[in-house]
């Protein structure tokens, strides 16, 4: 993997995977220094910046709401790469579904939705909502993102809901359910 030699700050508000995704980027960047923060002056001063979650929406929001990470988050994607990880791709939305409709930071245009009770792939078989699998992502745009990883690749996914952001040309991959 690319030896960054940079400094990556990965946004802690009390909920979240931190130290799964501290792990990994210290796996794939060796020598990154790795900060778990809530310091927004740790944050401005990275050269990347990781936003992950896990848990309801509403919580979550409460959280980042009483923190301020809301602005952290914002300043830096307007002056650095953000990866936004489930909860935390799903705050930076309008709005979600998610414990009967939560305003989200609104940093990025769209909504996210559930995917519903009765849904079903082509051959007619039943989907189960939590989709927990292998799905193939299929990249939209060229984006440093997918340097080194193949069109169609798989990723894992255990979600019951997904963004809907229509035509927005930011979207560098997207995924069907039944893949």
């Amino acid at each position: 993997m690319t030896d960054f030699r940079s400094h990556i700050a990965v946004i802690d508000y009390g909920m979240g995977n931190l130290h799964s995704v501290a792990k990994a980027l210290e796996h794939v960047c060796p020598s990154a220094k790795i900060s778990v923060t809530a310091d927004p002056a740790v944050v401005e001063d990275a050269d990347r910046v990781v936003f992950p979650g896990v848990g309801a929406i509403r919580d979550c929001m409460g959280e980042i709401q009483r923190l301020n990470v809301g602005d952290v988050v914002g300043k830096a994607m307007k002056t650095k790469p953000v990866l936004a990880i489930c909860i935390g791709m799903q705050a930076l939305m309008q709005r979600s579904e998610e414990n009967g409709g939560v305003d989200c930071l609104g940093l990025l245009p769209g909504q996210v939705r559930f995917f519903g009770d009765d849904l079903i792939d082509p051959q007619g078989a039943k989907l189960k909502v939590p989709h927990m699998g292998w799905n193939n992502v299929h990249q939209t745009i060229d984006h440093p993102l997918w340097q080194g990883v193949e069109q169609d690749s798989r990723f894992y996914f255990v979600h019951s809901y997904h963004v809907e952001s229509l035509n927005n040309p930011n979207v560098s991959g997207t995924c069907e359910l039944w893949f």
